[in-house]
């Protein structure tokens, strides 16, 4: 197994001091989150407990957390929230911070070889310290809108991210959207990585490595594709703000991409 790398370190907790810092500059915790039925305090806690949980699990502590279909991990959030009744700024942005802290040294000071039986499947060390960093940034992103302050997503922490990302995109993919589609795409991040998505029988293989003729190649700005695969934003937006391009055999294929996954 492997330490986690000092940039990964870096983005967690910074991440985390971002967040808590939106947080206790809020007026309170009781306006809504938009495009979600939370308001901050819940959403603020929700993010607290993941991490708790992202911490627990790091340390080698085995904990169910739904299946990891969306609609599992939805009810066990809800279940979470519903015997957890902290909704204050400064406990949620303390816990935060505390939490994101034992991560990383619980990541340290695991003797543990392999893999870890995560909400979204088994993730060595590494992936799962990819999964806190997108969840926290996707969180953080929702709050940064509710309380109308600047998020805190870049090129950098998006790229840092995608070890989850390529590891969970195969467990979440649609299969009733993707059911007949025979593609191969090329995904490219503005100055940065690619990889490739191949679709097959209501499947899809991810690899590092695009393919050597993708049927369609997409070229996106790193915060926008990290909304979209969140489900924080649509892919037609993007392309009008001039943030996604595509070409290829059949790039009419672009748009129909991201919803060829459900987000978790």
């Amino acid at each position: 197994m492997t330490k986690t790398g000092p940039d990964i370190r870096d983005a967690i907790r910074d991440t985390a001091a971002e967040i808590a810092a939106l947080l206790r500059a809020a007026p309170g915790t009781g306006g809504a989150v938009p495009g979600s039925e939370w308001t901050v305090g819940e959403a603020a806690a929700h993010l607290a407990l993941a991490n708790r949980l992202m911490a627990e699990l790091a340390a080698g502590h085995e904990r169910s957390y739904g299946d990891g279909t969306p609609g599992s991990l939805a009810e066990a959030n809800e279940r979470s929230l519903a015997v957890f009744d902290e909704r204050g700024a400064e406990p949620l942005a303390a816990m935060i911070e505390t939490q994101a802290e034992a991560f990383l040294g619980a990541v340290e000071g695991n003797p543990v070889q392999g893999t870890i039986v995560t909400p979204l499947g088994p993730m060595s060390l590494d992936v799962l310290a990819s999964y806190l960093l997108a969840h926290m940034l996707g969180h953080g992103w929702d709050l940064a809108r509710a309380l109308g302050r600047p998020h805190m997503l870049d090129r950098r922490r998006v790229e840092l991210t995608l070890p989850f990302m390529l590891t969970a995109m195969p467990r979440v993919v649609d299969r009733a959207a993707s059911a007949g589609l025979s593609a191969a795409f090329e995904v490219r991040l503005w100055g940065g990585s690619r990889f490739g998505a191949v679709f097959a029988d209501g499947g899809v293989s991810v690899t590092e490595e695009p393919p050597a003729r993708p049927d369609c190649t997409i070229l996106t700005e790193p915060v926008d594709f990290l909304l979209m695969a969140l489900g924080r934003r649509g892919p037609w937006g993007a392309m009008a703000r001039g943030h996604v391009f595509t070409w290829g055999r059949k790039p009419w294929l672009a748009p129909r991409f991201p919803a060829l996954f459900v987000a978790p």
